[in-house]
């Protein structure tokens, strides 16, 4: 074989060299797949018109570059409440779930789901994210990037038979997601059994509850106004109640991303897309609501006087998660009242 001229190994080091470059500049566009994993159908309201709006902007922001793959319903595995645990354990990147599905974890955001502490979800979930950046982000999610925190629409109590009055409530068996909530159910006189919401369909049908609390915008993946036929909604300005979410990251994954795509991630997260979930969600209410009119299904309405009754029987259950959190050293009143002005200060604006 006739050794090679000096031409020639100039074209092979220039191809080489050519080839180097081009695998340089793959490096430094770096793809990424985030895997989101969370709870509910894929065509439930939150990963339909929440979830899947973030990811496909985080995507199209990204030129392509970071991929968001979505598993509804628990599709890598586990339960609900090992959730968050999947994202610290980076067994998913993303995750979006109930904060109370593991009671006690993150105390400081449970002064939101505290009884009649919310107005709407948008000036709720905004108020959620400036307490959670002030108070809780170095304290409670020290150990996760979180890219938005929201509640969801005012409460409603589904049932069996119609809630007109507390005494309605008593001994009635309400599933509940969280603690706080459970504990406000308890107070009220009601038989409180903490599920998460995969499982109510399957409770209602078995007979295993006599009713849920949930926002109407759930309703119609669970089913819930073809199982039950009355649903009693609250007069007044604040809500029973409302559940604080988190779309929670992966710490070191999203540290180990290139700075212009953690600016992707940063401009999708935070208040406004917070506030974003939290009114969206919300909005899904009044078709949820729908079904249950056209099924003829009979809606309770409490007056702003009845509703004052429930709001002075659920205060022990305020004083008794301030005292809860002197025994954990945080400042609870302060607190509670810092997120009551914050909610005052966004329901007014919006």
């Amino acid at each position: 074989m006739k050794p090679l001229s000096m031409k020639s190994l100039a074209l092979a080091g220039a191809l080489a060299t050519s080839g180097w470059l081009s695998a340089t500049t793959l490096s430094a566009a770096q793809e990424v797949t985030l895997k989101l994993h969370q709870f509910l159908p894929a065509q439930a309201n939150v990963p339909a018109h929440v979830l899947d709006v973030w990811a496909d902007k985080v995507e199209k922001e990204s030129g392509g570059r970071i991929k968001v793959e979505r598993y509804a319903a628990m599709a890598l595995g586990g339960t609900p409440p090992q959730l968050i645990d999947q994202a610290h354990d980076g067994v998913a990147d993303v995750v979006w779930t109930v904060v109370g599905y593991t009671p006690g974890r993150f105390p400081r955001a449970e002064v939101f789901e505290l009884p009649f502490m919310m107005t709407n979800a948008e000036a709720t979930s905004r108020a959620y994210w400036d307490l959670f950046d002030k108070e809780m982000k170095d304290t409670d999610f020290r150990e996760f990037h979180i890219i938005g925190t929201w509640v969801h629409g005012p409460g409603v109590i589904h049932s069996s038979k119609p809630v007109k009055s507390l005494d309605d409530l008593k001994g009635l068996k309400v599933r509940a997601p969280t603690r706080v909530i459970t504990g406000m159910l308890t107070e009220l006189g009601a038989t409180a059994i903490g599920l998460p919401v995969p499982a109510i369909t399957d409770a209602l049908s078995k007979g295993v509850i006599d009713g849920c609390v949930i926002p109407w915008e759930v309703t119609p993946s669970l089913k819930v106004s073809e199982l039950v036929h009355n649903h009693t909604e609250f007069g007044g300005d604040h809500a029973l109640y409302t559940t604080a979410f988190v779309l929670a990251m992966n710490k070191d994954r999203y540290e180990s991303l290139p700075a212009d795509l953690k600016k992707v991630m940063d401009d999708n997260s935070g208040q406004e897309f917070s506030a974003f979930a939290g009114k969206t969600q919300a909005e899904w209410d009044a078709p949820g609501r729908k079904i249950a009119v056209d099924l003829g299904n009979s809606i309770v309405q409490l007056s702003a006087e009845e509703t004052e009754a429930w709001k002075k029987a659920s205060q022990p259950v305020i004083d008794k998660w301030v005292a809860e959190m002197k025994g954990k050293n945080i400042d609870g009143q302060a607190l509670l009242d810092e997120a009551r002005a914050l909610i005052d200060k966004y329901t007014k604006g919006s």
